[in-house]
């Protein structure tokens, strides 16, 4: 199994997008002490009150309207648009507030109607610079996705024109997976890469981020293979359009630079949401190893009094885009298997310690997993991880077990 990692930006990528968000309301707010800075304006008791009501606003109401979507398919106009917009349901909350309960006359005109018309333009030059500084780095080959076509159709070639023209996307175009000739004598300026078969292994093998479905509509079958067969990766699925057949209800539409396109699986995640996801993980994480270190360390003292071996049993596990990673459980058995074949545990098995029992039944065992949390490759809510070899089983066995790799696994799975 592969793990894609190729790109600058992408492995921190929590860390930018919390930075990004805090960015606006930190603005905002430090245009307001400026303002009453230069107008000799004291900074009073209520302009703190109303600098901590606008940054708790821009924080959830510049989310709601779409600020913080990906740049690669936003436009700047698209930009402006949400700022203004944004802004000014932050104006009209603050209003309100102000007018029911009778303390909007406390501030100074001045300041407040200057620093409500500078707020939106400053934001937009902020955005402006993020979103140039963005595109070129995509355009120079930092922070790229690779990606290959199925289908060497007339819509396959428009798409990849339009991303040959898009190089501030960071796309990486590898080629295109096809059955059957070009539809025109025109040569492909991107190489045809092997048949619609082989598709799926060189996904795997090259570590390759986004598929595009091109292909006909009336293909129905080869598509619904194609998707079977990619649902075994941890690649993103995007059909071209008029591919409408199959059940979107959780699609998303996309374009590149004009040219649409519908998601029919990728990262269930808005970065706002894992980047809070992150934060409640390490916070509760943190706190239960603070408070659970005293159970802790009686649990290994009775490891050690009640068999031979280490304390901890460390495991191969798949965790978020299939990369493996070190999961740790105390030890509950005599053995720590965790080779090509790991004999799943029975009742009555009797590999396991009688204090090991008392562990699994209570889930104790699971009480390291918080380290995993901490370390970020594990969340305190997600699928549960299977051993390398049961999860190479269960691939085979369920359609779209791989899917469940698109998020981190977790300690429980409520």
């Amino acid at each position: 199994m592969l793990y894609n990692s190729h790109g600058l930006l992408r492995g921190n990528a929590s860390t930018i997008m919390i930075f990004q968000r805090l960015l606006d309301p930190v603005i905002t707010v430090g245009l307001l002490v400026l303002l009453s800075d230069l107008q000799n304006v004291d900074f009073t008791t209520p302009y703190i009150v109303l600098a901590t009501l606008t940054f708790l606003l821009v924080l959830s109401v510049f989310k709601i309207t779409g600020l913080y979507r990906s740049y690669r398919s936003t436009t700047l106009q698209a930009v402006m648009q949400r700022i203004f917009l944004g802004w000014g349901l932050v104006l009209v909350v603050l209003l309100f507030l102000g007018y029911g309960t009778k303390t909007s006359s406390v501030f100074s005109r001045g300041v407040v109607l200057t620093w409500a018309a500078l707020v939106p333009f400053a934001l937009y030059l902020v955005h402006q610079g993020i979103w140039l500084i963005l595109r070129s780095m995509r355009a120079s080959g930092r922070n790229h996705r690779r990606a290959v076509i199925a289908g060497a159709t007339q819509v396959g070639r428009h798409l990849a024109e339009h991303i040959h023209h898009s190089p501030y996307l960071g796309i990486e175009l590898k080629g295109y997976f096809d059955d059957q000739s070009p539809e025109n004598s025109e040569p492909l300026k991107q190489p045809l890469l092997g048949s619609l078969a082989t598709l799926t292994d060189y996904v795997r093998k090259h570590s390759i981020d986004v598929v595009y479905i091109a292909l006909p509509t009336r293909d129905e079958q080869i598509i619904g293979d194609l998707l079977k067969d990619l649902q075994d990766t941890t690649a993103c699925v995007y059909f071209a359009p008029n591919i409408l057949m199959f059940s979107l209800m959780q699609a998303r539409t996309y374009e590149i630079n004009g040219f649409p396109l519908v998601a029919v699986w990728e990262i269930p995640f808005s970065n706002l949401q894992y980047a809070m996801k992150r934060l409640v993980d390490i916070l509760v994480a943190g706190l239960a190893l603070i408070f659970l270190a005293p159970l802790l360390v009686l649990i290994a003292i009775g490891i050690k009094c009640s068999s031979p071996g280490p304390v901890l049993f460390k495991q191969r596990r798949y965790g978020m885009n299939g990369r493996e990673i070190i999961v740790y459980k105390f030890r509950s058995m005599k053995v720590a298997e965790d080779g090509d074949v790991v004999v799943q545990a029975k009742r009555n098995d009797s590999r396991i310690t009688p204090f090991g029992a008392f562990l699994r039944k209570t889930s104790l065992d699971e009480l390291p997993q918080f380290i995993n949390v901490l370390q970020g490759r594990m969340s305190i809510v997600g699928p549960r991880p299977h051993a390398v070899a049961h999860n190479e089983q269960y691939r085979r066995l369920i359609s779209g077990y791989m899917l469940r790799h698109k998020v981190k696994p977790g300690i429980t799975g409520l």
